[in-house]
This record gives C-alpha cells, sequence and structure tokens, in this order.
C-alpha cells in the first residue's frame, strides 16, 4: 500500500456522467480517494450518503471527492442515481485502480475501507482506515481537512 508521502498512484476511469477522471489531471486540488467493498450493501451505502451529504463541505474545504469500488460502471451508477450522489464514483471491476493503492481483500477480492487524502501535489498526506466504522472516515477526514486548510481555502 502507498505510504503518507508517496505519489498518489495515477489512474484514469470514467465517471457515472461520461467524464474521465485522471488523477493527474487533478493536480493543484485536493483529492479525497475513498475506496470501499461493494455498492447497495448497508456499510457503503451509509458511507457514501455521509459523504453525499457533506459534499459541499468538503468541496468548501478545497477537496475533490471520489469514491472507487470493484462493481462494474453500471452498477456504480445505479448506485449513484439510486443514492442522489453527484461526486464521482468509478467502478473498478478489473481491480486496476484497486491493485495500483494495494486495497483488495486477499480472498473476498473487494476492496478495503481506506480513504486516501492527496494533497495537490499528488503526494498522500494522509490515510484513512476503518473496516466497520464507517462514519470515522468522513468524521476523520473532515478533522484533517480542517486543521490542513490549503492556503487560499477558508474554513466553513
Amino acid at each position: 500500500m502507498p505510504s503518507v508521502g508517496d505519489i498518489a498512484p495515477d489512474f484514469t476511469a470514467t465517471d457515472c456522467h461520461g467524464a474521465p477522471v485522471q488523477l493527474s489531471s487533478l493536480r493543484g486540488r485536493r483529492v479525497v480517494l475513498f475506496f470501499y467493498p461493494k455498492a447497495f450493501t448497508l456499510g457503503c451505502t451509509i458511507e457514501n450518503r455521509a459523504f453525499r451529504d457533506n459534499h459541499e463541505v468538503l468541496k468548501g474545504l478545497g477537496a475533490e471527492l471520489v469514491g472507487v469500488s470493484v462493481d462494474t460502471q453500471r452498477t456504480q451508477c445505479e448506485f449513484a442515481e439510486a443514492e442522489d450522489i453527484h461526486f464521482a464514483l468509478l467502478g473498478d471491476a478489473d481491480r486496476a485502480i484497486s491493485r495500483a493503492y494495494d486495497v483488495l481483500w486477499p480472498v473476498l477480492n473487494v476492496d478495503r475501507r481506506v480513504t486516501f487524502i492527496i494533497g495537490p501535489d499528488g503526494r498522500i498526506e494522509d490515510i484513512i482506515r476503518h473496516e466497520v466504522r464507517v462514519y470515522r472516515h468522513l468524521d476523520d477526514v473532515l478533522r484533517y481537512l480542517r486543521a490542513n486548510p490549503l492556503p487560499d481555502v477558508a474554513s466553513p
């Protein structure tokens, strides 16, 4: 798994709006990249709703939000529509992004619940891991962003 201080592995995928998402094209902005096991499951739905309900707060703190699971892109889009999610959700059915971040459970072959906060320079600033306490991802992300504001972003 990449470590704090490492350059985050680059990837390119398509979000549910048909827009390409390339991590390196988000340089200059902070990115909250979160991995979760499967769309439509209880814990993952709770986690995504928490991020959805705080999406504007995260944007106000200067963060782009990107969610990834090993679901197909179609499943991700159905999930985004069902849950009214407007940030980028990426299907990683071939597990290329998940492998690059080394977040796959060895036997289950689904993503661990891991969140990477990636700085404007492309380096990983923080890594958050909580498998069962799904709200902790949002709580820890907000705590980190508020404690480490970007110079040109005013805290909400």
